[in-house]
């Protein structure tokens, strides 16, 4: 990302991994000179943009699957493509119901947190459909006797290049308020350190 100004230099700035939506960087004293005025600052605006797929919020990233009720009921395994082109392997314990309007989180498969350069946030998976609470074993087979038939299983050749995953349940309301207010935390935290007199004046840049 670059910037020129009056004068026809040239600031350049790398976004780096994890940076976030609206976040600023600063280059002090890098705005265009006039005479007998303090020269400002040159302040660039993260503006991130909107995946069709995957949500971002913080350092954690949220995505929709839709199940069929047999594979919700008696299991169910698929291939996610990551932002990254990773193809990971998605798939329930046996046995497991998934309840409609649930999220399943993976560790570690969210975006980088930045300045942390091996810490990254969950990734959370969204299903609908609904389900009872639990399925004997004689339940099950029951059911996949009546109903459809679920999708066919992937093939070696489709699984040897993913990467398994542990989905294990979150309570999603809690996560997220907890996460809330650490940010808040953090941000206060910041401001405490970005106050100064005056503070960061902006600076837009000319363009030619």
């Amino acid at each position: 990302m670059s910037c020129k100004s009056l004068d026809s230099s040239s600031v350049r700035s790398t976004i780096e991994k994890g940076m976030q939506h609206s976040q600023k960087i600063t280059f002090s004293g890098q705005a265009d000179e006039a005479p007998d005025t303090v020269t400002g600052d040159i302040v660039f605006v993260i503006q991130q943009k909107e995946h069709p797929k995957f949500k971002r919020k913080g350092d954690d990233l949220f995505v929709e699957h839709t199940l069929s009720l047999t594979e919700a009921l008696c299991g169910f395994q698929f291939v996610l493509t990551h932002l990254d082109k990773r193809q990971l392997l998605i798939k329930s314990s046996p046995g497991e119901v998934v309840k409609p309007d649930s999220y399943r989180a993976i560790t570690d498969e969210g975006m980088p947190v930045h300045q942390r350069p091996f810490m990254k946030g969950k990734l959370y998976i969204h299903f609908t459909v609904d389900f009872p609470d639990s399925l004997s074993p004689d339940q099950t087979k029951a059911i996949e006797a009546v109903l459809p038939k679920p999708k066919a299983d992937l093939s070696d050749m489709e699984t040897d290049e993913c990467e398994e995953t542990t989905l294990h349940e979150v309570n999603i309301e809690d996560e997220m308020r907890r996460k809330a207010q650490a940010q808040r935390e953090a941000y206060d935290d910041d401001d405490d350190d970005e106050e100064g007199p005056g503070g960061p004046q902006r600076v837009q840049c000319a363009q030619q």
